[in-house]
């Protein structure tokens, strides 16, 4: 529904004829783009409350300067109306909402409890697989060091199921007393389900119960005289103690919650949460939502939190401190998506005020720094455009580098930084081909190629700037694609190391200058392009470790098709590994139970024919 097509917009005739029902309403401008999107359990109040003669906030007023035409939706239910709302903030990115800008999920740590032989591995999407999930934890490394610390406190295993199947012999986490070896039937299933429940206590908080396990399973080993298995659980309860009293554990609750709590600084806003599972602060993470014109404590809050918790499960308490809107309709909507009953809280005390003190304190501390380090980071934009002499200081710089090993994996990465620091969600990486291999050049055209192919169509943001990790070849390579594409217009910059190759050193080749630009290793343009040339570096060579831990993961019997896990067993032990098979003809093929000559034809052909030699 719509309030005016082809004709001027009469605001007074389109409220007249406004439903009362819910729904959901979206502002647009004079060029058709959707401004704002709001919901109402009534569309016709709330609506019409935007078209008096005075605004309660200079936001509203300014926006409303701007508003050439009216969109609604009508929907059955006030949770409806929020989710349609959550859904056309996330399409349009209206400019006068509230807008959550980090997308990425949480990590989890996940317990495959449905295996006779569980394992423990960090978990990040969704949960839909059988077993347990506990979190979700504000970082990776809040999850690796927990990860950590289970293993070295119940052994459990952490090696893929694939993995698990296929060993005759322990590997090395056995050897440094990280697992005790279920693979191998080093330890029977009971004893092994005993360790899984004990780490399920400690993840769900109940370190007092893990103890008195341990102990009771210490004491009924020294009395069947099984002295080593009763030095390892003495040892495992020193070390639990030791980690109890490291946390930072509640004296009075011990449910999940989410504390959460804002700062402001003119044109800034930090939302600042902390994680508070089974009464663990398991830490916390600043958010920095963009928001059009001015806007209240209340307002980023109302908006904040259904763009946070409608695409993931929200505890079964929220503690904020400022009172949002409508708090009744969003628990509601968050207890619907979470399946379990969700409370907003807003007055507190005891130990949840305290938090909210601390989640205050760390947003202060959040704003001031993002405040800081924008200040410095437009300082450095500007130099940057006064060095490359452009008219303006340049809003969006890319930024490629190539990784691989003698040729293996090449991974190609592409970095974007604009005004307010690395713009992440807009990052890629490229896996490059074969031909592509070991020839840094044409891995660098092959990866510019691509991306620029799509930023030729309008499909990605055109940068101000293209940086490209290298010297002369890769400027020069850079600059054929760029004028095959006829994108030659475009400043583009070589960053070399120099011949000491230190930071500080770095060589800027430009295009039609013959000699290098060295800029003062206290320049802020070449902080900034160190800064941006270094994240290039570290995403292209977590992508191409990452690929190359794969490949290396996967067997080349595992290419085979038709040849399964079963025949893949009986193939390695029968020739004693995959140098034994590799070696083997067809006729010995043959006689490993279950290969027919066509399927050893199909082998042979495979790891000799196809790069197996």
């Amino acid at each position: 529904m719509t309030a005016a097509e082809d004709t001027e917009f009469d605001a007074q005739t389109f409220l007249r004829s406004l439903t009362n029902r819910p729904g959901a309403y979206r502002m647009l401008n004079a060029a058709g783009k959707v401004i704002y999107v709001g919901k109402a359990r009534n569309l016709k109040k709330r609506v019409s409350s935007y078209f008096q003669r005075k605004h309660s906030d200079a936001k509203t007023a300014v926006m409303m300067q701007v508003v050439a035409d009216v969109e609604v939706t009508v929907t059955n239910t006030e949770t409806e109306a929020l989710i349609l709302e959550y859904n056309l903030i996330k399409e349009h990115k209206p400019r006068f909402n509230v807008i959550l800008r980090d997308d990425k999920s949480y990590p989890y740590i996940y317990v495959s409890t449905n295996h006779a032989f569980p394992r423990l591995r960090f978990h990040r999407g969704p949960r839909k697989g059988k077993g347990r999930y506990f979190g979700p934890y504000p970082s990776t490394s809040a999850v690796r060091k927990t990860l950590n610390e289970l293993q070295k406190l119940f052994l459990i295993r952490q090696c893929n199921d694939n993995y698990f199947k296929n060993r005759s012999r322990p590997c090395l986490q056995y050897q440094i007393k990280r697992c005790t070896a279920p693979c191998v039937g080093y330890i029977d299933e009971a004893t092994y389900k005993a360790d899984i429940d004990a780490a399920i206590l400690f993840l769900e908080g109940r370190n007092r119960n893990v103890i008195d396990s341990m102990v009771a399973r210490m004491e009924e080993a020294a009395e069947n005289r099984e002295y080593e298995q009763a030095a390892r659980f003495r040892d495992q309860i020193g070390r639990l103690k030791e980690v109890e009293a490291e946390q930072l554990v509640s004296r009075v609750h011990a449910g999940d919650l989410d504390v959460i709590a804002m700062a402001s600084l003119p044109g800034v806003h930090c939302v600042t949460m902390m994680f508070i599972r089974s009464g663990k602060v398991l830490g916390s993470r600043n958010f920095f939502p963009k928001v059009g014109g001015e806007a209240t404590e209340s307002q980023v809050l109302t908006g904040f939190l259904p763009q946070y918790y409608l695409k993931r499960n929200a505890p079964t308490e929220i503690v904020v401190d400022a009172e949002v809107d409508d708090p009744e309709l969003l628990e509601t909507g968050f207890a619907e998506r979470a399946g379990h009953k969700v409370t907003i809280k807003h007055r507190v005390r005891g130990d949840r005020f305290r938090w909210l003190q601390l989640a205050r304190t760390n947003a202060d501390q959040g704003v001031k720094l993002h405040v800081a380090s924008n200040a410095t980071l437009q300082k450095q934009f500007a130099a940057l455009g006064e060095v490359l002499q452009m008219d303006a200081p340049p809003e969006r710089l890319e930024c490629f580098d190539v990784s691989h090993t003698s040729g293996e994996a090449t991974v190609a990465s592409c970095v974007v930084f604009n005004q307010a620091g690395a713009l992440k969600s807009d990052y890629r990486r490229f896996n490059l081909t074969p031909d592509s291999a070991g020839d840094d050049y044409a891995a660098m055209g092959e990866a510019l190629r691509r991306r620029y192919q799509r930023i030729k169509k309008g499909e990605v943001p055109m940068p101000d700037v293209l940086f490209v990790d290298g010297g002369k070849g890769q400027l020069a390579e850079a600059m054929t694609v760029l004028d095959q594409l006829e994108l030659d217009w475009l400043q583009v910059v070589a960053v070399a190391k120099g011949r000491s190759r230190r930071p500080g050193m770095e060589q800027l080749f430009l295009a039609g200058q013959n000699t290098p630009t060295i800029l003062p290793s206290d320049s802020p343009a070449l902080l900034l392009i160190q800064q941006i040339r270094d994240e290039a570096h570290r995403f292209a060579i977590t992508g191409h470790r990452q690929r190359r831990a794969k490949a290396r993961r996967t067997s080349l019997l595992e290419e085979i098709p038709g040849l399964g896990p079963k025949r893949r067993r009986e193939l390695l032990k029968q020739f004693g590994g995959l140098q034994g098979v590799r070696g083997a003809g067809i006729d010995d093929l043959i006689k490993v139970r279950g290969i027919s000559r066509a399927l050893a034809e199909k082998i042979y052909n495979n790891l000799h024919l196809d790069g197996g030699s």
